[in-house]
């Protein structure tokens, strides 16, 4: 029995109803225990919250176009830039990957029919819209103005805002990625298709594996720590207050802690879509499999050793920055190794530059340019002088903006078939991704040379001969406005006047392709039985490359 014949036995009977169609009233998406379900309303969720930051940054760039603080006050600007950061990364970036495509695929791409724990999956969405809520909440009351790492004595003295109530939506939503880290481990140790071993499933959930581990070894420490700081803040009794015999180095080790390793919460999943794109739009297996699973691992646990890295002028030990700064150094090489085997991936492959290969392509780039200015920031004589300019904002924005929106982006564009059951216009794609890119890149790499001229960030008014470099930022942020605005466009669009989708418009192997687009609410009819290894494009596959070939020639869908 071939590959096909494996996957496919039982299959006569198609199902006449998808997810999507089976049960469309509102009360059973609002308590489906389907992981599809759940991942569209996180999808729904999280767009919303990145339009309303992306709102906030837009007001940053509109402030900065002049020298003089002339759009809004200095205190509004201050809470203009922690609102921004703080819905961005606790609202969209973390979340955004293991909760759409992650909850969506993981159960799809093992062959499993839902996640382990499907009430808890739909409870981690009910946690995550009550922390953003009360987020919200504390925004439309005044805001909160301590930036978005809350730094100490500031953020439980001296500050006038809603401290405690963005504090308590934080730590509610933190319970959100714990859950759903939980959920994921589960899934992926107990419910594996037979054949499904460890070495053949796509380098996709090995990184949600890996991101899984640190979700739920990290996030109880920001979780506490900001509950700390929320007490600290009402009753005064010392933990982080120097007045008062507290220590705000504590709570920076506390903090960073988890918010550097939460960094790889949020690059770690759209390594996983990259490797996938590479593969399947190079038609190639992935160069080196297993060094890019293991450096998924690696990278989680490396993460949780580099903290002291955003602590060199913070009062930290010489002794401890010179460890920092050479574990900083050491884990960027597991990074390296994805970089250099994908580059490998592309070598001699049959590459077709679809939309999501662009973003694939992109996100080499841009990964690039961020990881190798972060060996700048872990250098402990540079960083003195670049510690809190826009050098570290431009640097921050080429990991997670250049990094994981564009896997996001490259994701939902990839899998959107598979999700919609239909297709996209490729033009409106590629021009989107073309002015992502172009924007992005004029909006943040100015922002490294005004760094190094010494603008410091979160500041509304700078000097007039930075005025030129800010104007090109500015320019660029609304040409990548407009590169994100118009996939919210064409692809809503598709969901009515796109074509129909067949189950594998990109021919690619893996098991989420090998049912119905859209998937039916079980995902398969029979339960799968894997025979091939991961990425095999042969024969070994049962894809029928060729006949693909003839019908795109053809024109056939």
């Amino acid at each position: 029995m071939n590959a096909q014949t494996a996957i496919t036995e039982g299959h006569a009977d198609t199902p006449k109803g998808n997810y999507l169609t089976n049960g469309s009233t509102l009360a059973s998406w609002l308590l489906t225990k389907d992981h599809k379900r759940i991942a569209i309303m996180y999808l729904i969720s999280v767009s919303v919250f990145f339009m309303m930051g992306g709102l906030y940054a837009a007001t940053i760039r509109l402030e900065l176009l002049t020298p003089a603080s002339d759009l809004v006050e200095t205190a509004t600007y201050n809470k203009v830039f922690t609102q921004h950061g703080i819905l961005m990364i606790f609202f969209f970036l973390i979340p955004s990957i293991p909760a759409i495509l992650g909850n969506f695929l993981l159960p799809l791409m093992i062959g499993a029919k839902d996640l382990a724990l499907p009430r808890i999956n739909l409870l981690s969405l009910y946690i995550y819209w009550l922390g953003g809520g009360l987020t919200l909440f504390a925004l439309m009351q005044g805001g909160v103005d301590t930036g978005w790492t809350f730094y100490t004595p500031y953020s439980t003295t001296f500050s006038n805002s809603f401290v405690m109530f963005v504090g308590l939506g934080i730590f509610i939503n933190g319970f959100s990625s714990i859950l759903t880290g939980l959920n994921f481990i589960v899934t992926i140790h107990t419910m594996r298709a037979p054949g499904m071993t460890w070495f053949r499933m796509p380098l996709f959930v090995w990184a949600h594996y890996a991101t899984s581990l640190v979700m739920i070894l990290g996030t109880p420490v920001v979780a506490i720590t900001v509950l700390l700081l929320a007490i600290e803040r009402a009753t005064h009794v010392g933990i982080f207050d120097p007045s008062i015999g507290g220590d705000p180095i504590l709570f920076q080790h506390m903090f960073w802690f988890y918010s550097h390793p939460a960094v790889y919460i949020m690059i770690l999943p759209g390594m996983g879509v990259i490797s996938e794109l590479i593969s399947n739009f190079s038609r190639k297996k992935v160069f080196g499999y297993e060094f890019i699973a293991f450096s998924s691992i690696a990278i989680a646990v490396f993460g949780f050793l580099v903290w002291g890295h955003h602590m060199f002028v913070s009062g930290q030990s010489i002794y401890a920055g010179m460890v920092f700064s050479f574990l900083t150094m050491v884990v960027a090489v597991p990074s390296a190794i994805k970089m250099f085997n994908w580059t490998a991936t592309l070598y001699k492959g049959s590459i077709s530059f679809d939309t999501p290969m662009l973003y694939a392509i992109g996100f080499m780039g841009l990964f690039l340019i961020g990881g190798l200015t972060g060996l700048f920031l872990g250098a402990i004589g540079l960083t003195v002088h670049l510690t809190d300019t826009y050098f570290v904002v431009a640097h921050f924005h080429y990991v997670m903006v250049g990094g994981q929106v564009i896997a996001y982006l490259g994701g939902i564009h990839y899998w959107w078939p598979k999700m919609t059951g239909r297709m996209y216009s490729e033009f409106w794609g590629k021009i989107s991704a073309m002015l992502v890119f172009v924007g992005f890149n004029l909006t943040f790499f100015p922002q490294f040379i005004l760094g190094y001229q010494g603008m410091p960030r979160r500041y509304a008014a700078y000097p007039e001969e930075l005025q030129v470099l800010n104007i090109f930022s500015t320019a660029g942020a609304s040409v990548l406005g407009i590169g994100l605005i118009m996939p919210a466009i064409y692809l809503t669009h598709s969901l009515i006047f796109g074509k129909k989708a067949g189950d594998n418009p990109w021919m690619h192997p893996g098991l989420e392709w090998r049912t119905s687009s859209p998937p039916p609410t079980e995902n398969f009819d029979v339960m799968p039985v894997v025979t091939w290894e991961a990425y095999e494009f042969g024969e070994e596959s049962g894809l029928d490359l060729e006949g693909a070939k003839r019908r795109d020639a053809a024109g056939v869908a």
